[in-house]
């Protein structure tokens, strides 16, 4: 064995398998235990811990709670303000720091939280800086900030007789699992979030339009709840989809104008500030999107941003170009992803609201349920007082020695009246009478107390009628809140409808059609570049940053590009243009099939294309060749050309054939066409307008009017004779090359080619 061969076996001895640690099967016995087996694998940790940590992160973090509509960062700092809460305001300071009793996180996260939460002017009143969802400024630092928690808070969120409890992090306090919330506080503050592997995003809505909406969800009418912005702005909802995934709002900025030249936005759209919008503005602008002149933010408790324009831009011209180009108008996708039955929920916002709905009825019939019961033991009590009393059996327990002898003579005089009660008379009832002074005894007023039994009864019977009427009550308490706290809520944003009321999407803006042409396309025919770098070449037309470019090339390959400052189209092409998506531009073209060699004609329109895709306008052959090739602006108009056959041909008597573009049908670009001939042909020149109805005066009586041909393989014939006033050489001379264009009305681009 040679050293080489050694070295290798050495290795290989060496090298031992490591056993993987698989917990499930060491603990069923499957596998043996050895000395690696404590051994901890990245893998293994990453499908324990990491499934883990997701979990924590979209139950204990970032996605709201269904119940409650709350995070639980937020039902802490409710619960903290809550314990503190005595009518005053407090530091924010003192809540975060009461706050972290409760949450496992650092200050900065609740102080966050406390914030977005006091914006939102629901549940928190604040006093102080706490900065401005318009201008995007923010709060001042916590010590110097105050708050207190709403009377609507106070009302609808705590109860703590139906609110189910659980230990805090380190076990030394009790917190909520979610608070009993009489209203959809997630729909009204709308919520965002992003956890592992998912995200949820719920749009804020109206606060009278929810109760609304419950009401009719209680009534079993249909719901439909439509959000509503703090920033105000318009919005197209149709394609909102009841607030579920996969739906789209469109909000827009409300522009006014002001002057020709003067725009003024007094209300933007959600998601965006004063500064982020004058940022996008300005952005447009120094991408020649859009022209404006300057731009004044006069925003303090309302929105107010002067656009002023150039002199040589109208409001109008700027207005869909504001939308188009910069934030005045955003597009939100809602995601309303919940927290329900301990596991994450996508639920439409209508399905919420009817949620919500039977939540609020179900924890109002518990809270009558407990009111009721305290009410029939106040009852029992009153009763049971008044027969100690007035029956005097307290008497009775004065010739007992013991204890159990006291309570075993007022239970004896208790017997007889046991049919007055609800309920039985249990022990602890005994023992509250014994606990009665004797002070109270000597007082009693028997008149006062039948007047407080008749309150109690007449109270439980309210209460029992509640009950029976679950629905209508809690109707009845939702108008109730909507009439007390629903001044100043009312609706910011506008919804686009019709006359009618029914939703119509916002106008189509086509960025192409509103951004400013400010650049011009040129083309290096020669070398084969086009681009709006191109200065010194020849000149095509105005276009855009935005715009595409169309390319047609000798080969009769089509293509259409985005417009770059340079650009590669091919050397010589035939034609080289700005392309519109909804271009009406008819195309009039002959070539020969290389393969056959016949001449074909076709008329088509460019359809649907994909950017940077190539599309052979006929079969590819090596001698397959253009012979013209022209283009008109709509379908009225129609190249009529001469053929011009190989002169060398013996056989054939005339040498020209006229041909009308008018006798074809518009096809698609991919279509072979029409049969002109079968012969050798010299070269195709457009007609020229003045010799078509000389020379058919002319020579009237030899001439049959040219009939169109066949879709099939068949010749087209003609008896027209080469008309006076061209020859074969004039008509070459002008056609060289396909640099040269003859204009045939104008709304034609025609080039015509020497066939050899």
């Amino acid at each position: 064995m040679s050293e080489e061969e050694k070295d290798q076996q050495v290795e290989k001895n060496s090298v031992e398998p490591i056993p993987r640690f698989d917990p499930e099967a060491l603990g069923q016995g499957l596998v043996e235990k050895n000395g690696n087996d404590d051994a901890i694998y990245v893998d293994d940790m990453y499908g324990d811990w990491f499934l883990d940590y997701a979990s924590y992160v979209i139950l204990e973090r970032a996605v709201p709670h269904a119940d409650d509509g709350l995070k639980p960062v937020q039902r802490r700092i409710l619960h903290s303000m809550k314990e503190l809460e005595d009518g005053r305001y407090n530091k924010v300071a003192n809540i975060i720091g009461n706050t972290m009793k409760y949450h496992p996180h650092g200050d900065a996260s609740i102080g966050d939280a406390i914030i977005q939460l006091g914006q939102k002017d629901l549940l928190i009143d604040t006093q102080g800086n706490w900065g401005n969802v318009l201008t995007g400024d923010s709060a001042a630092a916590p010590r110097y900030i105050e708050a207190r928690l709403t009377p609507f808070a106070l009302e609808v969120v705590f109860s703590p007789k139906v609110t189910t409890w659980a230990s805090s992090y380190d076990g030394r306090n009790k917190e909520p699992v979610t608070f009993p919330v009489k209203f959809p506080v997630l729909l009204a503050q709308g919520a965002e979030g992003i956890a592992v592997g998912l995200s949820t995003k719920i749009l804020p809505h109206n606060f009278i339009e929810i109760l609304d909406a419950m009401i009719d969800g209680l009534r079993k009418n249909p719901v439909s709840l439509l959000p509503d912005f703090p920033q105000g702005g318009i919005a197209d909802c149709t394609d909102y989809n009841g607030g579920a995934r996969g739906g789209r709002v469109r909000v827009r900025a409300r522009i006014e104008k002001v002057k020709k030249h003067l725009l003024k936005i007094t209300e933007i759209p959600f998601g965006t500030t004063t500064t982020s919008l004058i940022d996008s503005i300005l952005s447009a602008n120094d991408k020649n999107k859009i022209k404006i002149a300057k731009i004044e933010d006069n925003t303090a408790e309302f929105v107010e941003i002067m656009v002023h324009l150039p002199s040589t831009v109208s409001a109008e011209d700027a207005l869909p170009a504001l939308y188009a180009f910069t934030d005045c108008e955003v597009s939100l996708a809602p995601n309303a992803c919940v927290i329900q039955h301990n596991h994450p929920q996508f639920l439409s916002v209508n399905a919420l609201v009817a949620s919500s709905a039977e939540l609020t009825r179900e924890l109002l019939r518990r809270e009558l349920e407990i009111k009721l019961g305290e009410l029939q033991e106040k009852w029992h009590f009153a009763s049971l007082e008044k027969i100690f009393i007035e029956k005097r059996i307290y008497r009775d327990i004065e010739k007992e020695e013991t204890w159990e002898g006291v309570i075993s003579a007022v239970d004896k005089g208790l017997k007889p009246y046991v049919e007055l009660f609800k309920r039985t008379i249990t022990q602890d009832d005994i023992l509250r009478l014994l606990e009665i002074k004797i002070k109270r005894i000597s007082k009693y007023d028997s008149f006062r107390a039948d007047e407080q039994i008749r309150g109690f009864e007449d109270e439980i019977e309210e209460v029992e009628g509640h009950l029976a009427q679950i629905t209508r009550y809690t109707i009845r308490y939702l108008k109730e809140l909507k009439k007390k706290y629903g001044k100043g809520k009312e609706r910011k944003t506008e919804i686009s409808r019709t006359e009618e009321g029914e939703l119509v999407p916002f106008d189509k803006i086509v960025a192409s059609q509103v951004v400013v042409a400010n650049e011009t396309l040129y083309l290096n025919r020669k070398d084969g570049f086009a681009g709006f770098s191109l200065k010194k070449d020849e000149a095509i037309e105005k276009c855009s940053t935005l715009d595409d470019v169309i390319v047609f090339g000798k080969d009769g390959v089509m293509k259409v590009l985005k417009i770059a400052d340079k650009m590669f189209v091919g050397k010589s092409p035939l034609r080289v243009a700005v392309f519109r998506r909804d271009d009406q531009k008819v195309y009039n073209m002959v070539y020969r099939d290389g393969k056959s060699g016949r001449l074909y004609a076709k008329k088509f329109k460019i359809g649907g294309v994909t950017r940077d895709k190539e599309y052979p306008l006929f079969k590819s052959h090596s001698k397959s060749r253009i012979f013209f090739f022209a283009v008109h602006d709509s379908e009225k108009k129609n190249s009529n050309v001469f053929v011009h056959l190989d002169p060398e041909l013996k056989r054939v008597r005339e040498k020209v054939i006229e041909f009308d573009f008018a006798w074809l049908e518009i096809q698609g670009r991919g279509v072979k066409g029409s049969t002109l001939t079968a012969h050798k042909v010299d070269r195709v020149v457009n007609a020229p307008r003045e010799h078509g109805d000389d020379f058919a005066r002319k020579d009237e009586k030899e001439m049959a009017e040219p009939q169109p041909p066949d879709s099939g393989e068949k010749k087209a014939e003609s008896r027209v004779k080469e008309p006076e006033g061209i020859t074969v050489e004039e008509a070459a001379s002008n056609t060289e090359t396909p640099d040269s264009r003859v204009e045939n009305g104008k709304d034609q681009v025609t080039f015509d080619f020497e066939g050899k």
